[in-house]
């Protein structure tokens, strides 16, 4: 069960979200969950699914800043922190 933390775009504002990882790769199929700056997601069938997203966020930032095919959780809320 990988979780990993990261920003979801880089400092130029470019996805980080990618569909294709292009580094090399050490784990394939590894990763369930992503906690980014903007969002929490699970890697479900090969898709990103949304289910948090940070305060004062919209789903409509997330969609722009991820490349990845992008999943809207029916359930999705507002991150608590």
């Amino acid at each position: 069960n990988i979780i990993v933390a990261m920003t979801h775009a880089n400092k130029h504002g470019v996805s980080k979200i990618l569909k294709q990882c292009s580094l090399p790769l050490t784990g394939v199929q590894c990763v369930k969950k992503v906690v980014t700056d903007l969002a929490y997601m699970e890697l479900i069938n090969g898709k990103f699914h949304l289910l948090e997203h940070a305060p004062g966020v919209t789903v409509e930032e997330i969609q722009q800043k991820t490349e990845a095919d992008l999943v809207i959780s029916d359930s999705l809320k507002e991150m608590s922190l």
